[in-house]
């Protein structure tokens, strides 16, 4: 029998977040059958990246889809904190350095159809124990059982972690908080996923002022919403 764990402060957004979660899930599927393994990460701390990858996951498991979220950010991980869990729990640093095996990492939750795969214990050395074949192990054993792998990576910029996990996966979404971040860096990002061929699927662009209009375009190419904004663009 798999470890289950109870996530809390699981507190649900207001309407206009939800519909763009629904509208980023959509997008995600419309890119094909193959697109299974999907990262999701931002430049810089702190631009919302870790909620949308959860959301987005916890979404695609609503409608029925079995998805294993993977919290890879081994650095300095909030999931553990943010979910408020019942128990102690195992985590990826330790599986991937030979401490845990895989059936004692991955978690089965109180969201049906979904399970996770929490960061484990801080390591001074993330980006070699991601380097280990092990890693590229698991996600092949996932690819087998689960609908979708949705990976929260460390942020990309001045980091290899996140290019290392790109070699895995099927897809990107980079997560850009407005104004945060000059546009030399996002495209230094970009760059970066493309040497490691892995495809970007689109743009999250997060935190846009409510006050402001000019991201309402012909073509919605933007959905603005109260707090937050998760559109991906394709």
């Amino acid at each position: 029998m798999r470890n289950s764990v109870t996530l809390g402060n699981l507190k649900k957004g207001d309407y206009s977040f939800e519909e763009a979660i629904k509208t980023l899930r959509t997008n995600i599927q419309f890119c094909g059958r193959n697109i299974k393994v999907i990262m999701l990460g931002s430049a810089v701390p702190n631009e919302g990246k870790s909620s949308m990858s959860f959301s987005l996951a916890a979404s695609l498991a609503q409608i029925g889809k079995k998805v294993l979220f993977i919290d890879a950010d081994i650095r300095k991980s909030v999931m553990v904190s943010r979910y408020q869990l019942d128990k102690e729990v195992n985590g990826l640093s330790q599986y991937l350095s030979g401490q845990k095996g895989k059936e004692e990492i991955i978690y089965e939750t109180n969201l049906k159809n979904l399970s996770v795969v929490f960061s484990g214990p801080y390591s001074p050395n993330p980006a070699e124990l991601l380097e280990e074949p092990i890693f590229s192990l698991l996600i092949q054993s996932a690819r087998a059982e689960y609908d979708y792998i949705i990976i929260d990576t460390p942020p990309l910029l001045n980091l290899i972690d996140g290019a290392i996990i790109a070699n895995h996966c099927d897809g990107a979404v980079i997560v850009i908080a407005s104004g945060g971040v000059s546009y030399r860096i996002e495209q230094k990002i970009k760059k970066q996923l493309e040497k490691s061929k892995c495809r970007i699927l689109g743009v999250i662009l997060n935190k846009v002022s409510t006050g402001s209009s000019r991201y309402y375009g012909e073509y919605k190419k933007y959905g603005k919403y109260k707090n937050d904004l998760q559109e991906i663009k394709q």
